[in-house]
């Protein structure tokens, strides 16, 4: 008898280490890059690849540890606060391509893999000027300043 249970995108493709791999050769680009790397909050991406590999592997079928841990993904409203126009939206693809090349997936792995994380960067874009590292934003006090987070 065989197991009827169809297998999910996360299974096929490898599991927790093929995205780890995604994400480490991802954030090696990131770290260089002069536009992207301001846009995290801490001085480390360790955080922010542990956010996003918890994040991609949800999405793909695999643990919800992401949901657990941060609640809804709300992926807009995560990246509102961050200045991101097409010159940031092309480098943030440019090395996730770099990293998705190194995974050596499958033609319909890759495809699909590559059709989601195209269509999520273009969605991010939330301004078309060309400088700063985010919108200008009213002053708030001190004890209210919020300090979020990218996925």
């Amino acid at each position: 008898m065989t197991d009827a249970t169809p297998r999910s995108f996360y299974d096929e493709v490898g599991g927790h280490d093929t995205f780890v791999r995604l994400v480490d050769a991802f954030y090696r680009g990131v770290a260089t890059d002069e536009v992207l790397k301001p846009m995290y909050p801490e001085d480390d991406l360790g955080p922010a690849a542990v956010r996003l590999t918890m994040f991609l592997e949800q999405y793909w079928g695999g643990p919800t540890t992401y949901s657990e841990q941060r609640g809804h993904p709300r992926l807009r409203l995560r990246h509102n606060p961050f200045h991101i126009d097409p010159d940031a939206r092309d480098r943030w693809l440019a090395h996730m391509r770099a990293a998705v090349d190194e995974l050596g997936l499958s033609p319909l792995h890759e495809a699909t893999l590559w059709d989601y994380l195209e269509r999520a960067a273009f969605a991010m874009v939330n301004t078309f000027e060309p400088s700063g590292i985010g919108p200008a934003r009213p002053a708030a006090s001190p004890s209210l300043t919020v300090h979020p987070d990218t996925t």
